[in-house]
């Protein structure tokens, strides 16, 4: 158990940085609020979808998915988009 929660934090670790280094201040600002909200609570397949949203979908995409002007696709439709999406519209 003691490991998994080693993992699980060091994966967070890794995450607040990627997630702060995005290349648009508009993205670091929501990833950067959702982080602070969010991430040391997140389980092990949130912080997989929050990877893939951070590492695999281009800023563009993201800053329209984040603030509902555009659907994002089903795989990245999911509750953790939804969080960001709560913070944006805050």
């Amino acid at each position: 158990m003691t490991d998994n929660i080693s993992e699980l934090e060091m994966r967070r670790k890794k995450l607040l940085f990627r997630g702060g280094h995005r290349g648009t201040k508009e993205n670091d600002i929501l990833i950067g609020r959702f982080m602070d909200e969010h991430l040391a609570t997140l389980t092990a397949e949130q912080l997989d979808t929050f990877e893939a949203l951070i590492v695999d979908v281009p800023d563009a995409d993201f800053f329209k998915w984040a603030t509902r002007k555009e659907a994002a696709p089903a795989e990245y439709d999911t509750d953790v988009l939804h969080m960001i999406q709560d913070l944006s519209n805050a």
